[in-house]
């Protein structure tokens, strides 16, 4: 079902809102990536996962980042730890009592964002945001299992989230303005670049890069063009740093296949599914992060 047009409205950043403790729940790369980026503007973050395993690979995550950095001569090896040390890695909720904006970056899978976002309704104090690290889905929906949907907001970064600018501030139905505004003034203290946006399906920057790709899917599929030769002309163009195959495999194939479903589901087959990746999800190679997908990665 499509709720209306994406839109982009014109952004008042005039008063500042604080935020002296953040969370994210999730720390995969992505919630490694968000993490370290709140981190690095001095504010402390709990980082939570299931698993402790997960957890240390988010944190692993944040410290390479900044070990990018030293290795570069641009950050010093004792201000990276004092940066780590702003993260604390978790697999409960017992920090979460004072935060005031949490970001989860969980599976795209609405089921799965609804249980989270029930659970965090219960472990926050009142007054915290909770806001949703989702590309596509519903930010009304995730609203909806909490009693506060008037303080859930979508939050969207774009990976490499340590490097990319952008960050779409989504409203549900239900979004009050303050909180909208809140999410925005909070994106800036981050160093981040916020729009505001709709919660159309795929919002505004997937709507269109998910346009774009799904037509190079089909050309693929339908000519049999080698996936690289492609990637490569993609990137030789200028028009992308990396092409659409390699750049599915970083984000995660399953992460991509729900997304194309969704929005062919919601646009219909102007948004193409590509037939391997499906086949490659089934198979249970997701890319980077499993080792396969439409290319080869060391781990």
């Amino acid at each position: 079902m499509v709720r209306g047009p994406a839109h982009v409205r014109p952004i008042d950043c005039a008063e500042q809102m604080f935020v002296f403790k953040a969370a994210v729940v999730g720390a995969g790369t992505m919630g490694g990536e968000i993490a370290q980026t709140i981190a690095n503007a001095g504010i402390p973050v709990v980082l939570k996962d299931v698993k402790e395993e997960f957890v240390e690979l988010g944190l692993a995550k944040a410290r390479s980042v900044w070990q990018a950095a030293v290795d570069a001569g641009k950050l010093e090896p004792g201000e990276l730890e004092r940066r780590l040390g702003l993260i604390t890695g978790t697999t409960e909720y017992s920090g979460f009592g004072d935060v005031d904006f949490v970001i989860e970056a969980v599976p795209e899978r609405m089921e799965v964002k609804q249980a989270v976002f029930s659970e965090l309704d219960e472990v926050t104090p009142g007054h915290a945001i909770l806001a949703s690290n989702t590309s596509s889905l519903s930010v009304t929906e995730m609203g909806e299992a909490t009693s506060r949907p008037h303080l859930v907001v979508g939050f969207h970064f774009f990976y490499p989230a340590s490097v990319l600018r952008l960050i779409e501030v989504i409203e549900g139905e239900e979004t009050a303005p303050q909180t909208v505004q809140d999410a925005v003034n909070f994106a800036t203290a981050i160093r981040k670049m916020p729009i505001r946006c709709g919660e159309a399906p795929g919002f505004v920057v997937n709507r269109i890069l998910n346009s774009a790709v799904s037509e190079l899917w089909r050309l693929q599929e339908e000519t049999g063009i080698d996936m690289r030769e492609l990637d490569e002309a993609v990137r030789e163009s200028k028009a992308a740093p990396m092409g659409p195959f390699f750049l599915a495999d970083l984000l995660g194939l399953d992460t991509v296949l729900h997304v194309a479903e969704y929005l062919q589901e919601a646009y219909g087959d102007r948004f193409f599914v590509h037939r391997q990746l499906r086949e490659l999800v089934a198979a249970g190679d997701l890319g980077a992060k499993t080792g396969k997908g439409f290319y080869e990665h060391a781990r």
